[in-house]
């Protein structure tokens, strides 16, 4: 069987295009392959900056002749439609056949497709490929019609055996396949030839091309790691750039250099960002200081001076780039200093959402929002509130201007240089995570409230003017801002009754919206909800005090509910998708939130978490069958008699000694579920109803249900009415698919 050797060969391919061309590269032609009748034993895809290259073992000599048997159309029919059934079969008149079948006397032809060779179907599938490849962005050069990333520059195609190796004939816009490609730009210019991907492998590395992205990013990391080890320093840790440069460089050469005495003094974050953004460079820290001191760039040519001109020049443009940088910091800290207050009524012209106001604007929400989560998180209100306020003051600055993914971060610095606590300084990094499933979750009181204060209101926001996500979109990441709540829920055990911050929070978007509501009337319905914490109590209290509620607030009054039970379903769908890495079911987390609160999200998960271990257990799964068993004969008899069959069962009209048994049970069950129920213990409430799986079994073998007297047969109705309370008293257990 045959080896197939396929590359590509260009000018330098974007390295964060480079993963992706090669899986296409594979797909797109093993595919084709397959559909031709070719088989093959393994493939493999490799990418360097220069070029894309296709492996594929033990593929088959030939496509297999294939007989296939056509039915065509009805003896009699138009001529025309007989001689197109012929064209397109391949076949002559001559050839055909009839048969009788249910709906008449047909004609069938038997088509024979030879098999042709891997070489032509190469040939045929491969200049396809190319010209139709998908790169994300694509350039027409020179007087071709041909799109590539970057101007093409030779085919390589050859396809190898025990007889030897062939090129496989084809062009694509003047550029013929052949056996020949380059080595490395500068250190081995010149073509040579190959015969198949062992030798081109071999030659290429002699060559100076490292073919595998994967030992490309080894070796960078490693000769790193051991340079900055050398010197008493670490490599900080960056997987991201290390696949980046990986596809910038054929021939890796690790190199390390100083960063100027004057640039020492900048924030890690900031020194580190500007290296990695404008320079790919690795930041290089001194563990005894924590200081980023150094950097490692990656040459692409070994030189007579063993990198000393390279690192010579990449020094004086890192210092220039670090000399901006160092302009933004200082002046950042003047204005830092003065208290943020220059940044922070500069808010007050940068427009979040047009409906939604300015960031100042969101800023008061987020604050007030945050005074009245704190208490519940256990911060300090008025310190929540202070943190808030000063939170995003960063987005104004030079430095996050230049580079944005430092706000938060950038915001810690500059508030401990405003004075202000080191909690509330913390604040400003923290409250934006998590920004990803795998991300750190804030755990510090006053970072954990201004953090859900923040989601919130954006969610509630959102809501308010019907901008929901749909589908796969969510260009304002709504679903990351829920997710990011339940997490910080959930990892910090908080107890919160989110329903109540959904009105609170809608209440002061929709008062913004809404000419007719006054200050007042929002600051009334805010403290009776805070109150009640349920938005109909807090809407009828202002009502009755006013005697009468203005247009703007029945307004209001009309949409906020419906608006936070649909952002908790919302959050609901969330959740799932979460407990979805525990094995956690879906329909698990239904039955949990069958079981009011379910805005109390500790509680739902505590519940689907106790659920879930029952029903993985064969106490549980017999157990549910029981319910499901004691449900549906009480419907179909609730639905014939017309009655509800639920005001409890008596012992004393038990007939069976069995009947009895689950009366006991279930006496015994309910005694101990009640106060494992209180005390949240839900693992001991399950472990209790399991006890019942017996008693309920042993029930419907021996007791007849409809039984022939009105009077048992209505007290066992009445006792599986029982058995459902009991059982459901954590959970809808109907909603358990079977």
């Amino acid at each position: 069987m045959p080896d197939l050797l396929l590359e590509l060969f260009s000018e330098e391919i974007p390295a964060r295009m480079q993963g992706r061309a090669a899986d296409d590269l594979k797909r797109l032609v093993t595919n084709g392959l397959v559909e031709a009748g070719l088989t093959y034993a393994s493939a493999g895809a490799f990418a360097t900056p220069r070029r894309l290259v296709l492996t594929i073992e033990g593929l088959t000599d030939a496509s297999p002749t294939t007989t296939e048997e056509r039915r065509g159309p009805k003896v009699g029919a138009p001529d025309k439609a007989i001689e197109g059934f012929l064209r397109g079969a391949g076949v002559a008149r001559e050839d055909l056949v009839e048969r009788e079948e249910k709906k008449g006397s047909f004609y069938f032809a038997r088509v024979v497709t030879q098999g042709r060779p891997a070489a032509n179907i190469i040939a045929d599938i491969v200049p396809g490929v190319i010209r139709n490849f998908p790169w994300p962005k694509s350039m027409r050069w020179g007087t071709g019609t041909l799109r590539w990333v970057r101007p093409l520059h030779s085919i390589l195609c050859v396809l190898s055996g025990d007889a030897g190796a062939e090129v496989v004939p084809f062009e694509v816009d003047g550029f013929t396949a052949s056996n020949t490609t380059e080595g490395h730009r500068f250190m081995a210019p010149g073509r040579f030839a190959v015969s198949s991907f062992a030798d081109y492998e071999a030659k290429l590395s002699a060559a100076k091309v490292v073919l595998s992205a994967e030992a490309r990013a080894e070796t960078i990391w490693h000769d790193a790691t051991n340079m900055a080890f050398a010197a008493g320093m670490e490599v900080v840790d960056d997987k991201a750039l290390l696949a980046e440069v990986a596809g910038l460089v054929e021939w890796p050469v690790v190199l390390m250099g100083e960063i100027g005495e004057d640039f020492l003094g900048l924030p890690a974050e900031v020194l580190q960002t500007s290296m990695r953004e404008h320079q790919k460079f690795f930041s290089v820290r001194n563990p005894a200081t924590g200081r980023i001191e150094r950097f490692i760039t990656v040459a692409n040519r070994e030189t007579a001076d063993h990198g000393a001109t390279i690192i010579a020049g990449n020094a004086k443009v890192l210092s220039a780039r670090l000399a901006d940088a160092k302009f933004f910091w200082d002046n950042d800290l003047r204005i830092a200093r003065d208290g943020m207050g220059a940044w922070r009524e500069a808010l007050k012209n940068v427009t979040f959402e047009r409906r939604l106001g300015t960031q100042a604007e969101r800023v008061e929400r987020i604050a007030a929002l945050a005074r009245e989560i704190a208490p519940m998180v256990g911060a300090d209100p008025t310190a929540a509130e202070t943190a808030a306020r000063i939170a995003k003051a960063d987005l104004n600055s030079e430095m996050v201007y230049e580079f944005p993914e430092l706000q938060g971060v950038m915001g810690k610095y500059y508030a401990l240089e405003a004075g202000l606590d080191p909690a509330i300084a913390a604040v400003a990094e923290e409250h934006y995570a998590p920004l990803g499933p795998t991300d750190a979750v804030p755990t510090a009181p006053l970072s954990v409230a201004v953090a859900l204060a923040d989601k919130l209101d954006l969610l509630t926001g959102f809501w308010a003017i019907d901008e929901k996500p749909t589908g796969s979109k969510d260009p304002f990441a709504l679903r990351r801002a829920a997710l990011g709540i339940i997490r910080i829920v959930e990892t910090n055990t908080l107890r919160l009754r989110l329903d109540r911050f959904f009105d609170a929070q809608l209440v002061r978007q929709k008062g913004a919206l809404i000419d007719d509501v006054q200050a007042d009337e929002v600051m009334d319905l805010l403290r009776e909800i805070a109150e009640h914490g349920v938005f109909g109590a807090a809407f009828r209290a202002v009502k009755e005090a006013r005697g009468k509620a203005s247009n703007g607030l029945e307004a209001m009054a009309s949409q906020v509910p419906d608006k936070s039970d649909d952002l908790l379903a919302f959050f609901h769908d969330r959740l799932k998708v979460h407990l979805k890495a525990e094995n956690i079911r879906h329909d698990v987390i239904d039955a949990a939130l069958s079981k009011p609160p379910t805005d109390d999200l500790t509680l739902v998960v505590a519940r689907a978490r106790a659920l879930q271990a029952f029903l993985d257990t064969p106490d549980g799964e017999n157990l549910i069958q029981g319910y499901k068993r004691s449900a549906n004969i009480l419907a179909q008899a609730e639905d014939k008699d017309g009655v509800e069959y639920r005001y409890g069962a008596d012992v004393k009209f038990a007939e069976t000694t069995e009947e009895r048994a689950l009366f006991a049970a279930l006496d015994a069950a309910n005694t101990a579920i009640a106060p494992a129920m209180a005390d949240e213990r839900f693992a001991d409430a399950m472990a209790e109803m399991a006890r019942l799986r017996a008693p309920i079994d042993a029930f419907f073998e021996a007791v007849q249900v409809n039984a022939d007297s009105d009077i048992i047969r209505r007290n066992r109705l009445n006792l599986l009415h029982d058995i459902t309370q009991t059982c459901g008293a954590i959970a809808d257990l109907s909603r358990i698919e079977s």
